[in-house]
């Protein structure tokens, strides 16, 4: 190779070297173009309840546990419309119990509830020791009222929709659960008001997990009459799909109520420490 072809060459190499770092190579230019020219995938349904990410892997509150007074709840929202109620003799709960978000511990008692896959499984963990559905067959009403040490666990029917657009009859269940002097319910997948017999059959309410998407469940106006209804003191929001639709809730509810967002998924309440008028209290989640 002659001496001008030398330094053609050498001339080359230290431009290329001075280019600038954000000029695409070569390579990224191939890569580049493939891409837009890759098909673009389809749509796809898929099984899980709308707005549960069901690929991430369970999710585990870092929560420090600290052991109960007699008149003490923990309560631990884990994700989607499961939280995880601990009672003063270590009675665990894990509501509307479901395959894809797991509590952290095993539970004593799942309670379930099958408008989606997202709220119940059909194989639950053997080590449960109670596995309570919201629901029976040839629409039946499910009738659950039991005790474990110092828990009570009872439910009150409701409907939902079905499938084809009509009404499954007795298809929900809000469970209670009473400990420590405190009357908690979660209202599961509700799908329509309550008639004065269901208040009735619920009765005193000091703590609601609601949900709050709008749209599956009960629209927003529907859920604010409920809660409103039901009087409790202190509301916990579940069932939300992403900040906007809980935003969207906590629009709606600051016109009527106060609203406080806690840094960690748990909490613990006692009957003195219940808010002297109605809040409404975010739990992060899942």
């Amino acid at each position: 190779m002659s001496r001008g072809s030398l330094k053609l060459l050498a001339a080359a190499f230290a431009f290329m070297t001075a280019a600038p770092a954000s000029a695409p190579s070569f390579a990224q230019l191939l890569v580049q173009g493939a891409a837009q020219n890759a098909p673009v995938a389809k749509p796809e349904m898929t099984e899980s309840c709308p707005g549960l990410v069901a690929s991430r892997p369970p999710y585990a509150p870092l929560v420090r546990r600290v052991a109960l007074n007699a008149d003490q709840v923990r309560i631990t929202y884990i994700g989607h419309a499961t939280f995880l109620l601990e009672s003063p003799q270590l009675v665990r709960i894990a509501t509307d119990y479901n395959d894809y978000v797991k509590p952290p511990v095993l539970p004593d008692i799942a309670t379930m509830n099958h408008a989606h896959s997202t709220h119940y499984t059909d194989n639950p963990d053997p080590g449960i020791k109670y596995v309570l559905r919201g629901w029976a067959e040839d629409e039946r009403p499910a009738r659950i009222d039991m005790q474990d040490k110092d828990v009570r666990v009872r439910n009150v029917p409701t409907n939902i929709r079905s499938w084809n657009g009509g009404t499954e009859m007795y298809g929900n269940s809000i469970f209670i659960f009473e400990a420590a002097n405190l009357c908690i319910a979660h209202l599961g997948h509700l799908h329509h008001t309550l008639t004065q017999q269901q208040l009735n059959d619920i009765g005193r309410v000091d703590v609601v997990l609601v949900p709050v998407d709008g749209n599956f469940t009960l629209d927003l106006d529907g859920m604010v009459d409920v809660l409103h209804s039901l009087k409790a003191p202190l509301m916990i929001p579940m069932h939300y799909f992403s900040a906007y639709t809980l935003d969207r809730f906590l629009s709606r509810v600051r016109q009527e109520w106060d609203v406080e967002v806690a840094d960690v998924p748990s909490t613990v309440i006692s009957k003195a420490d219940l808010p002297s008028k109605p809040k409404v209290l975010v739990l992060p989640g899942h």
